[in-house]
């Protein structure tokens, strides 16, 4: 079977199981999980074949033309190089892991059918993003990825918490997606052509004609996929639907496709400097910002979605820094151990009961009663702080060595400012995801006061995933940064020593820092058992997590959150911890600038379709009804008084026609 053959059954075979899945999720429910884990496997072991044949060499590409257009033709294309082949592995390696994770997660859920069809759904939407050559059939997958998030997050539909996210996500996601399609258009303009092959010609031969205006309106659908400054607000909120949802959207799907998109269409971005300059500041902002916010959240859940848009902030800054290799390192890597983090945090909420920080910090032994979520957690938290040797380490300091390449001048494919801008966020901001990560790592291991809740041992399905996705956490940044070289453009994606240690040292002090405010805070603050928490009742996963949701609602968007003197993060942020742990605000400022505008604006055409143009059509039928009672009042049934009307009317007429006679 050729290559081309088998790349185009990896989307597919996800999407008939999702079929598969919906026509007998009914009729035959003991085939919902062979059809959601098995098309998956499958669809992961073709990809693994495909980057294996690939094997970074020339790129793969094969086209059929979809339908004629009569001007920019569409076509079934396939562009599949080494970041391609490889971004695939991570796509089905982190699919299957949820598909598997979920068949214990959510066992007892009767919904369960349609959430793995919508799984694989969403896996064969990214996977068609990732392999597609064409950027009208990239499109497709990448507007069947909002639609599916938006049924995702609102699983648990009974919690207000949960709609709300849902429809927050699809609304700003969609923000975004306006101006990224109108710049594809302006895009295939210029090229005459929606191939990504030929668009990178054009580019390369300078047929752009207006690069500046496409690359930012192409940002702006980026920024609202991949949560980036100002359009992430959606993300946190999304942590009200299920926990391996979760791991998909921030780890492999979803959020990816943007830092994809750029990578795949760099060339684009790098013919305007000023383009990779308003890249590096977006890249800037959202990694302070976001590691300010997760030293402040209370909701595990939060501090891990926070997480997600600093990591996805050193990936666009990478890119901004005009090296997509470091940027799909960076995303391979985050993708293995983010997946990990949020699998097992839904392993510690089913065991406390909460999403609380606070309550699970008031918890004693709940590490012993997690054994395999704390030491693979513990893995996956020193891989997001960067800590040598694991995989982080090695994929955030080839960022940052890419970042002081162009802010010294060693290479000129980026602006010297967008250089520094990368390199001086991105060391602050190991400092910051040290910090958060010691805070969670404390707050959830590390508790005192009433015994943790017993639930017994987690699924097998649940626990094996765990220690799966902990391999790649620990050893795949140490051996990757000497392969991938050979497949992402050469460049040599090794650690450099300055930013090595800087970067190194900064997360040190992070962790250091927080122990010390921990150790402190908690010397001085009162421990209270928290027993309802403590004592609730054995369940499903999925349900304990659900009814944790709901009873932890104001960290889904209200302004209020339960204070813990105990906590290091209110120590270490001072006046600034307020407004962090609602995120600076920026969901007020939104309301305020856009939807009371609109809401008004609605009120304002409610009241013009009531008041003034029902007027209008409740008039028109009111005049014939008036018409209707006055005639049949004076139709009396008296026919001297008929003859007497007849006889005035005759007299009235005449007398008008001799007065217009004489005026004439």
């Amino acid at each position: 079977m050729t290559t081309t053959t088998l790349a185009a059954l990896v989307p597919l075979l996800p999407f008939l199981g999702a079929s598969a899945g919906l026509l007998l999720g009914r009729t035959a429910p003991g085939f919902v999980r062979p059809l959601a884990v098995v098309p998956t496997l499958a669809s992961l072991v073709l990809a693994a074949v495909v980057a294996v044949r690939q094997g970074g060499d020339q790129a793969i590409n094969a086209a059929t033309e979809l339908t004629p257009t009569g001007s920019v033709p569409i076509e079934l294309a396939l562009h599949i190089d080494g970041f391609a082949a490889l971004v695939a592995v991570l796509v089905g390696v982190v699919a299957t892991c949820v598909q598997i994770y979920s068949t214990g997660y959510l066992r007892e859920d009767p919904r369960y059918p349609s959430y793995a069809a919508l799984v694989s759904l969403f896996t064969s939407a990214m996977l068609l993003v990732v392999y597609s050559g064409d950027l009208m059939v990239l499109l497709v997958g990448w507007e069947i990825m909002g639609i599916c998030s938006y049924f995702l997050v609102g699983h648990y539909w009974e919690t207000p918490e949960a709609r709300a996210a849902s429809i927050k996500a699809f609304l700003v996601t969609k923000l975004g997606d306006v101006p990224f399609l109108i710049g594809l258009f302006a895009l295939a303009t210029d090229a005459g052509s929606f191939r990504i092959t030929k668009v990178l010609g054009t580019v390369a031969s300078g047929g752009l004609d207006h690069p500046t205006l496409i690359a930012l309106l192409l940002l702006a659908g980026v920024a609202g996929k991949s949560a980036q400054f100002p359009l992430h607000t959606w993300l946190p909120d999304a942590m009200a639907g299920p926990t391996p949802v979760s791991a998909l959207i921030h780890a492999a799907t979803m959020v990816a496709a943007g830092v994809y998109f750029i990578a795949r269409l760099l060339p684009v971005f790098e013919a305007s400097q000023a383009a990779m300059i308003v890249l590096a500041v977006m890249a800037a902002v959202t990694m302070i910002g976001s590691g300010l916010a997760a030293l402040a959240q209370d909701d595990i859940k939060r501090v891990l979605a926070y997480s997600t848009i600093g990591q996805l902030g050193y990936m666009t800054g990478a890119l901004a820094v005009a090296d997509r290799g470091a940027a799909v390192f960076h995303l391979l890597s985050h993708g293995a151990f983010k997946a990990l983090l949020f699998l097992a945090a839904g392993v510690i909420i089913h065991a406390a009961g909460t999403n609380s920080l606070a309550a699970m910090s008031r918890m004693s032994h709940l590490r012993d009663r997690v054994p395999d979520a704390f030491w693979t957690m513990t893995v996956a938290l020193l891989a997001l702080a960067a800590i040598p040797p694991f995989s982080g380490f090695f994929s955030k300091e080839s960022v940052l060595g890419a970042a002081e390449h162009v802010a010294t001048g060693h290479t000129e494919h980026a602006p010297g400012a967008a250089g520094w801008t990368v390199l001086i966020a991105g060391v602050v901001t190991a400092l910051l995801t040290a910090a958060y990560a010691m805070r969670l790592w404390l707050l959830a291991f590390r508790g005192r006061g009433a015994e943790a809740p017993d639930h017994g041992r987690q699924p097998l399905t649940m626990t094996v995933v765990l220690w799966v996705l902990a391999v790649p956490s620990l050893a795949v940044g140490a051996l990757a940064y000497r392969v991938l070289p050979d497949w992402f453009d050469g460049r040599d994606l090794a650690p450099t020593l300055t930013t090595s240690v800087l970067g190194t040292g900064m997360a040190l002090i992070g962790g250091i820092v927080t122990y010390a405010a921990w150790r402190h805070t908690t010397s001085l603050a009162a421990r209270v058992p928290l027993g309802a928490v403590a004592a609730h009742p054995e369940g499903d996963a999925a349900q304990v997590e659900a009814e944790a949701i709901a009873s932890h609602a104001p960290v889904y968007g209200g302004v209020a959150y339960a204070p813990d003197p105990a906590d290091p993060g209110r120590l270490l942020l001072g006046p600034l911890h307020r407004p962090a742990a609602v995120g600076f605000h920026l969901d007020e400022v939104y309301r305020a600038l856009f939807v009371r505008p609109v809401q008004g604006g609605a009120s304002l055409v409610r009241f013009l379709d009531r008041e003034v143009v029902d007027t209008y059509v409740r008039g028109a039928g009111a005049l014939p009804r008036w018409l209707g009672i006055a005639v049949r009042r004076a139709q009396t049934g008296n026919v001297q008084t008929y003859v007497s009307a007849l006889l005035a009317g005759t007299v009235v007429l005449a007398v008008a026609a001799v007065l217009v006679a004489m005026g004439a």
